[in-house]
């Protein structure tokens, strides 16, 4: 596993993409699989056996999330020289920044733009987007222009990357987990009484009471205006679990028949908002969050903690070692993510969809063009050390490819720099994992939202409006908190609750 904060302009925020209603303007689903064999419409001629007609030269592009680092140019222009050589295609990245993302996403599936790959996962909606007919069908595609990746992979993640039968996503062959916490700096409590614990929600508190203190120019927590995440980790501290990208429903997975609840419903929510209420009172973090564009506040040294997973905790104390950051997971029941966490689907768009599925079976399997592909030039953007660890050389210009779902075991690299405790860490949640319990066990469980779309693209729009302000405190927690409840129940939340319930009432069935 790697760095996902320099990838993601250090600072993934996961948060609701707004899918509901925008896809009007997709093609039927069952449509397509329908160049999937045959003749495309241009660019690229397969035969009845499958093999790949490379004659002509085609310029496949590719959406990834993160913010566009300055000097890719150059990494596109190096790559794009391999691609001609290995498969006579070129391939255009256009990347969405993060502070964009929640509104431009989905609105790619609906503008009828010709492209022929995208980063998906769970959390941007995958299932439903595939449902709205957004993604092409894989099932004669993948193992036909892909058969490495295909044979490759588990047969849990193909089950997961099937949405009413067939396959619509290519998953990411690398482990990732569930973890969740706070990333911060020890070096601006240096010389103060702090006891350097960062286990509980106290702790953080103190942490920052000393930081308002001791640096008074400084935000104490990295909020930007994307889904706050504290709740999240809150919840999740407590043992609970939401579904997909929907932070609104909850469930417990201890529980041998778990229970569908809302945030409202929570016990510890009004716990929760009082402690919100207290830290914006005291300044935590600005008054203007939810407004704020600026995602790299941490890196660059305007904020003194940010909640994230350990790969951003990686990448930040790789950029900034002289910082002594630190790293403590607070999510109670960890578990390996969902293979279709990350993973790559080809547009419903694509005008060369063999030839974008042999171009994924080529950076899923060839070093070379992997290194050309996530890392760049050597020499110039990265440069590897005898043990094989990469490191960026300038990260003001460079960083890794935001398609995260191109890694895998075979073919990642660590980055040098990698702290000492970070296999520590991954020994323990591997350690603590089993297979069949707890969060484990509804790994691959994925919420179908077809029967719900109004209804979540409204509650999404409330969780938005109400929820965001209330979990920061910008309004009143008991007064705040009916008003979210009654919108919540106007936009239909008890139809998505009652569809959850039976989801998850069958998965469970399932598994007996």
């Amino acid at each position: 596993m790697q760095n996902k904060n320099l990838r993601k302009a250090l600072a993934v925020s996961m948060a609701i993409a707004m899918t509901g209603g925008l896809l009007a303007g997709c093609g039927n689903s069952s449509s397509g699989g329908s160049s999937n064999s045959g003749t495309t419409n241009s660019g690229s001629t397969s035969s009845a056996s499958g093999e790949l007609d490379t004659s002509e030269f085609v310029e496949l592009s590719m959406y990834v999330i993160s913010d566009r680092p300055s000097g890719q140019d150059e990494i596109d222009e190096n790559l794009n020289k391999l691609l001609k050589e290995k498969l006579n295609c070129s391939l255009k990245i256009n990347w969405i920044g993060w502070a964009e993302y929640a509104n431009k996403y989905p609105l790619l599936f609906s503008s009828g733009e010709e492209f022929d790959m995208a980063y998906s996962a769970t959390w941007l909606n995958f299932a439903s987007l595939a449902q709205k007919g957004a993604f092409k069908s894989l099932d004669e595609l993948w193992p036909t222009y892909a058969p490495k990746n295909f044979a490759a992979q588990s047969e849990e993640a193909k089950q997961q990357a099937t949405v009413n039968g067939s396959y619509y996503c290519v998953p990411s062959l690398l482990s990732t987990y569930n973890t969740y916490g706070p990333i911060w700096r020890g070096d601006l409590v240096e010389g103060t009484d702090w006891d350097g614990k960062m286990e509980t929600f106290e702790d953080i508190e103190e942490y920052c009471d000393i930081i308002k203190e001791t640096h008074p120019e400084m935000e104490c927590i990295d909020l930007y205006s994307t889904a706050p995440e504290i709740f999240f980790m809150y919840m999740e501290n407590q043992g609970l679990a939401a579904f997909n990208g929907i932070r609104y429903l909850w469930y417990d997975p201890s529980a041998e028949n778990p229970t569908v609840m809302t945030s409202y419903e929570l016990e510890k929510t009004p716990e929760f908002l009082e402690m919100m209420a207290r830290w914006n009172e005291k300044g935590f973090y600005s008054k203007s969050a939810l407004s704020d564009t600026d995602s790299t506040k941490f890196q660059n040294g305007k904020a003194a903690l940010k909640i994230h997973n350990i790969d951003s905790y990686v990448g930040q104390a790789i950029l900034h070692p002289e910082n002594d950051i630190h790293y403590t997971n607070m999510v109670k029941d960890v578990a390996h993510l969902p293979y279709t966490q990350d993973c790559m689907v080809i547009s419903n768009t694509s005008k060369h969809p063999e030839r974008a599925m042999a171009l994924w079976d080529l950076i899923t399997n060839d070093q070379e063009v992997y290194d050309a592909f996530y890392y760049g030039i050597e020499g110039t953007s990265y440069e590897l050390n005898d043990q094989g660890q990469f490191k960026i050389l300038d990260t003001d210009k460079y960083g890794t490819n935001a398609m995260w779902s191109a890694r895998s075991d075979a073919l990642n690299r660590q980055q040098q720099g990698t702290p000492d405790d970070y296999q520590t860490n991954v020994d323990a949640f591997e350690e603590h994992i089993v297979s069949g319990q707890g969060n484990e066990k509804f790994t691959g469980f994925v919420l179908d939202t077809s029967s719900f779309e109004t209804q979540l693209a409204a509650c999404n729009n409330v969780q938005q409006q109400y929820w965001w302000p209330l979990e920061l405190g910008y309004t009143e927690a008991e007064s705040g908190l009916a008003d979210y409840q009654s919108q919540m129940e106007a936009a239909g939340i008890e139809t998505m609750k009652e569809a959850a319930q039976k989801q998850l009432d069958d998965y469970i069935a399932s598994l007996k």
